[in-house]
């Protein structure tokens, strides 16, 4: 209950002081963050805290305690948000994210001895992020002006309304003080020792660290709510368009399921045809103009044989063999015939 207290006389007090300070924003403010001076304020505050406070405690903490029992730690703390997971996927109305929610808390309650050891994510239940402020961004709601919160950082009127319910789902809040207290210390160092690589990535990125941090912010939560929109959109047939089916449409898929890559010269059922395959299974790439030891009446070459034995008076005696109907001096007349 001191929580919320305090996360809401915070969020209040950013209110109030946004909105006195709007008029002062001047012509270069930013349409998604008219409070930018005030935001800036308050982010140097929090900059500052962090720097001195925050972060040796929290470097201190990683330095005095063994990874397993950090590791533990924040499973722990883990274990308790799949309960607000779990609430918010129920109003998103996703039920299979919800069901793995309920099925992780409690995999990780019972066998993980209360959350300290995570078996769920093995066993292949994923673990999902979810808040209020997500929840009414998943049905519409705009997230608004940008805003920096004390102590909280970065969020939106959206999302600082929203934080304000996320805290009726944190089971910690119904515990009593002398027990509760220790372990928001503790979440929130556990928290802070887990970002000290964003940390330093941060300070060598960023030539202004509230830009990157605004604009990071906003494109996470954004593209957050278009993936949960778009989860269960069905994905794009992706199908050969060469491949045909049995009556010639085009399926992109063989008989078997697959995408169908048989050599588009090949003749099926056709033994006259040019691309029939051979003993082998193989396409026939044999020389078109090559003749054949047979006699000029089988298949094809009879046909190509018939205008030259008209044009050629030796071929039409019978003087000359097979290969005398491809001769050089038919060449000329026989053009047309052998081209179908």
């Amino acid at each position: 209950m001191m929580k919320k207290k305090a996360a809401l006389t915070m969020a209040a007090a950013s209110l109030t002081l946004l909105v006195t300070s709007g008029c002062a924003t001047g012509p270069d403010r930013k349409p998604g963050d008219p409070f930018e001076p005030a935001n800036r304020a308050i982010f140097t505050f929090n900059d500052a805290l962090d720097t001195h406070i925050a972060q040796p405690i929290a470097k201190g903490y990683q330095k005095v305690t063994p990874q397993p029992m950090r590791q533990a730690i924040s499973n722990f703390f883990s274990n308790l948000g799949d309960i607000s997971n779990f609430a918010n996927d129920l109003l998103q109305l996703k039920i299979t994210d919800a069901t793995e929610d309920l099925m992780r808390l409690a995999m990780n309650s019972t066998f993980g001895l209360g959350g300290l050891i995570d078996f769920a994510t093995p066993a292949g239940l994923p673990k999902h992020h979810q808040d209020f402020g997500l929840t009414m961004g998943h049905y519409g709601v705009p997230a608004g002006p940008y805003l920096v919160l004390p102590v909280f950082g970065p969020s939106s009127i959206r999302d600082g309304i929203g934080m304000g319910v996320d805290v009726k789902f944190n089971l910690l809040n119904y515990i009593e003080p002398a027990v509760r207290n220790p372990m928001y210390i503790a979440q929130f160092v556990s928290t802070r020792a887990d970002l000290l690589g964003a940390t330093d990535l941060l300070q060598q990125a960023a030539l202004d660290k509230y830009s990157f941090v605004r604009d990071a912010y906003r494109q996470q939560r954004q593209s957050m709510i278009n993936g949960s929109q778009s989860a269960n959109a069905p994905l794009p047939d992706y199908g050969d368009p060469g491949a045909t089916d049995d009556n010639g449409g085009g399926t992109g898929k063989s008989n078997n399921g697959l995408p169908n890559y048989d050599d588009p010269g090949e003749s099926k059922g056709d033994a006259a045809g040019s691309g029939a395959s051979n003993k082998n299974g193989l396409p026939n790439y044999d020389d078109p103009g090559e003749g054949s030891a047979a006699a000029p009446a089988a298949g094809a070459n009879a046909a190509a044989s018939a205008p030259l034995a008209a044009s050629a008076p030796k071929a039409a005696s019978g003087a000359v063999p097979a290969k005398a109907a491809s001769a050089p001096a038919a060449a000329t007349p026989a053009q047309p015939a052998s081209a179908p």
